[in-house]
């Protein structure tokens, strides 16, 4: 009878012990985790508002920073609070910690191996945020190994094993950190929009070019467009020859990530002018790739 009833008795007295702790620390850790994402949100929705209270058209770069810097913190904290809680679990359940040291070795060997990829994933991500490659809202085009295709979009989340784009197709598009051949960074200080307007012929070069420079006068006197440009767009002159045309380039120095919608407005605006003046150009106005310009 007694033989029967204490191993409930010892069953009941580690319920009430370490199973207690255990339980504990599970709802300890389930709080923790939640508190750290709440912190974390709270403060990226902070560096929204600051931005919007300056009305500034694009993120700051210090902002951009940040929101990777609060992604990166709260992920690291996240994993901290569980490898803790894993640990004073393990504890309770009076597994010795010592005995597991060996076979924690060889798994942690074998993980090394097995997992290079990840570590040099993490690796590069490090290096991306610490040197502020590129952050939060930056419109970028990345080129990963083994693909033919840049990925072209807008960083929606950096952390250190994965960058996330948005395309402008409204694609996810998720490229592991340590892929990452090359980055261009479109929205950088500064960008420009980049129009090659093909002419006619016919057309007196010295005519088209006038009407062109019109057309970025008006353009940065437009009190919707002129606080997207950093200066009036400039006409560079006659960029190439053909047999029935010839092109002449229009840059305009605007904000970063802007380039595009100066681009299109400055389309609009050319191809007015031209018609007002009765030149009809080809349908393939097109525009040649934005830039970004880097420090």
């Amino acid at each position: 009878m007694f033989l029967a009833i204490a191993p409930l008795t010892d069953a009941s007295r580690w319920a009430r012990g370490n199973g207690l702790e255990i339980v504990l620390f599970v709802i300890g850790a389930v709080l923790l985790t939640r508190i750290a994402t709440w912190a974390g949100r709270r403060l990226t929705e902070r560096i929204d508002a600051r931005d919007d209270s300056t009305d500034a058209l694009v993120r700051s770069e210090a902002a951009k920073h940040r929101h990777a810097l609060i992604q990166v913190l709260t992920w690291v904290t996240l994993v901290l609070i569980y490898c803790v809680t894993a640990v004073l679990i393990v504890v309770r359940l009076n597994i010795p910690i010592n005995g597991l040291v060996a076979p924690a070795t060889v798994v942690g060997v074998a993980l090394g191996f097995g997992a290079q990829r990840i570590v040099q994933d993490i690796l590069a991500g490090f290096f991306i945020i610490a040197e502020r490659q590129y952050g939060f809202g930056d419109v970028i085009r990345i080129s990963a190994v083994g693909v033919a295709t840049a990925a072209t979009g807008t960083v929606e989340d950096v952390t250190l094993r994965i960058t996330r784009l948005r395309s402008v197709d409204g694609e996810v598009i998720i490229v592991p950190n340590g892929q990452v051949a090359q980055v261009t960074n479109l929205s950088r200080d500064w960008a420009r929009a980049v129009i090659d307007v093909p002419i006619p012929a016919t057309v007196d070069v010295g005519r088209a070019t006038e009407i062109l420079h019109q057309v970025g006068i008006d353009a940065y006197a437009d009190p919707e467009l002129r606080p997207l440009l950093l200066d009036p767009p400039t006409v560079m002159g006659v960029e190439s020859i053909e047999v029935d045309e010839f092109r002449i380039r229009v840059v305009a120095r605007c904000l970063p990530g802007k380039q595009f919608d100066v681009g299109r407005d400055l389309r609009a605006g050319i191809a007015g002018a031209f018609r007002r003046e009765g030149i009809i150009i080809p349908t393939d106005l097109d525009t040649a790739q934005p830039t970004g310009a880097q420090p």
